[in-house]
């Protein structure tokens, strides 16, 4: 998702007093031991004390950054992911074993066909107790493809018919091949054959929203008292850029399942602050997904066996604005690109065991698992740039900005590459840093040179990596790049059926982009993180996103 990721690592280490109020529950008073010599008949005359009253089960953590939004509809990072998965629940959802299991939907029928898809509803309801109906997902799913809407997110729904035509206003939201039969039957046309539609009905753009609240209240979505969901919690509390809570629903269909009673969030950018917050007892985890740590503390968290790793499927890369000099280039992107030392960038500032990247698509689902070109090699680098320059009419390249959004591991990653840069290509770089959600409008506006962003699977399907650069102007694309061969390569991918030969056309599609390079892939993320022992339950799935449905403190 953008997912546009959070592998973030922030600096100064200092806590504030504002924060206290993060910590635990205390610790219950242990029994008075004096009264243990009373006799047995007293005891048994006596009513039998009673039972203390159990803990809350309280989870504190840290989001980093405020989430720019608690829209379903609308929210395209991590941060904002997360979020609306634990205040929301789709037609599916990605349980711990891995794969989608039913959630709203309790029954879903496929036709022979496979682009048939009726979902039959469970009882469920709002967070206010209202019913959730089948009308609330079509709505949903309609509003976010509506291009009134701007939902960057829009083209993930469309597999189903005529969606992708509806959003770019060639067609009728009407049109669109969702349809609610009654109040607890959903009727899905899809274009083609889709094998993962059923991890795409646990993603968030497919979640429902209240219809009501959405038209009568505008910023239903940014304030706790009017947000309103049907997930495992509800909002409770949103102090913007300082606290978050959420409690348990009550009303939700499975609350049974749901042990923690509240979640607390603080919003520390500092990654070095949090990892104080972790070992001074006032949250309960640091870290991945939504943080990162502080890439000084991994030698010792390493050897205090605390830390704890996952490889996930996910790219960091930097994007090119391919309409801005000197990166409207081929060449000179690719200069860029090979001149860099992925390994020596994980050997002394990672330090978490992440793998060079030589393509966009992970290895967890890779459709050339050796790369399509070498890290540092300097000589195509200087090649390139110098036949790049010569078509550019130039002698010297001009100074580049590159931005990234606040956060110290992406300061000390940008840091070191822009060495690197300076020392193999001779390029001064100056380096900017952005508050999130600026730098997302910095990066959809087209308002830069070089950025920073990375990009964890919405599903387990390498399309996922590929669709962003599918259209010029797409949602997550911001590179301005669009090839007609790429193009009609994914569209040809869609409706062919023997796996071998998608998987071909799908490789035939990353060789072009890695060709054309409108973004630099840097390296294969991995999940580094320390928790509390006490936590179980926490799920994070093989992309890396992170449910807290099944969480308990024990």
């Amino acid at each position: 998702m953008k997912r546009s990721i959070f592998a973030l690592i922030s600096s100064v280490a200092v806590l504030g007093a504002a924060l206290a109020g993060c910590g635990g529950q205390p610790a219950a008073k242990p029994a008075d031991q004096s009264q243990q010599g009373q006799t047995q008949a007293q005891s048994a005359t006596q009513p039998a004390p009673a039972e203390k009253p159990k803990e809350p089960q309280v989870l504190r953590w840290n989001l980093h950054s405020e989430p720019p939004t608690g829209d379903p509809g609308l929210a395209e990072d991590t941060t904002s992911a997360a979020i609306t998965k634990a205040v929301f629940d789709g037609l599916t959802r990605i349980g711990p074993s891995g794969k989608p299991e039913e959630a709203v939907a309790e029954k879903i029928d496929v036709s022979s066909d496979l682009k048939t898809y009726t979902f039959t509803l469970r009882d469920s309801k709002w967070s206010n107790g209202e019913p959730v109906t089948a009308h609330d997902f079509e709505y949903a799913w309609k509003r976010a493809l509506d291009p009134k809407t701007a939902s960057n997110y829009a083209y993930q729904l469309y597999y189903i018919k005529n969606a992708e035509k509806a959003n770019k206003s060639e067609a009728k939201l009407d049109d669109v091949g969702v349809k609610a039969v009654d109040d607890k039957t959903l009727k899905v046309e899809l274009e083609n054959p889709t094998p993962f539609f059923l991890e795409l009905t646990a993603f968030q753009t497919y979640f429902p929203v209240n219809k009501k609240v959405v038209e009568s209240t505008p910023n239903w979505a940014g304030d706790a008292k009017t947000h309103l969901g049907n997930g495992p919690y509800k909002m409770e509390v949103w102090d913007h850029k300082s606290k978050m809570v959420l409690v348990k629903n009550d009303n939700y269909w499975d609350k049974d399942s749901v042990k923690l009673d509240k979640i607390e969030f603080s919003m520390v950018e500092d990654e070095n602050t949090e990892l104080s917050m972790f070992e001074n007892g006032e949250i309960d985890w640091a870290g991945s997904p939504m943080s990162s740590l502080p890439t000084d503390a991994m030698p010792a968290l390493k050897d205090s066996g605390k830390l704890q790793v996952k490889p996930v499927g996910a790219t960091y890369w930097y994007k090119f604005n391919t309409e801005k000099p000197p990166f409207n280039n081929v060449k000179i992107r690719k200069a860029f690109a090979y001149s860099i030392n992925r390994q020596i960038l994980i050997d002394n500032v990672l330090q978490a065991n992440q793998q060079p990247a030589m393509a966009a698509v992970p290895p967890t689902m890779a459709l050339n698992p050796d790369g399509y070109f070498k890290d540092n090699d300097q000589e195509t680098a200087k090649k390139m740039l110098e036949e790049g320059m010569s078509e550019l009419g130039i002698s010297k390249l001009p100074a580049v900005t590159l931005v990234y959004n606040t956060s110290e591991g992406h300061k000390k990653i940008a840091e070191a590459i822009q060495d690197q840069w300076r020392k193999n290509l001779g390029v001064e770089v100056k380096l900017e840093n952005q508050e999130w959600k600026v730098y997302l409008e910095t990066m959809h506006e087209g308002n830069y040179q070089v950025g920073r962003l990375g990009w964890s699977g919405d599903f387990n399907d390498p399309i996922n990596f590929l669709e962003l650069f599918k259209e010029k102007n797409g949602g997550n694309n911001d590179t301005r790049w669009e090839n007609p061969k790429f193009k009609e390569l994914l569209n040809q991918s869609a409706t062919e059926g023997d796996p071998e030969k998608r998987k071909a056309i799908l490789r035939e599609a990353e060789q072009i982009m890695m060709d054309e390079m409108p973004i630099m892939p840097i390296y294969f993320y991995t999940h580094t993180w320390v928790k509390n022992d006490k936590v179980k339950g926490v799920f994070q799935d093989g992309l890396g996103a992170i449910d807290w449905k099944w969480a308990s403190i024990e």
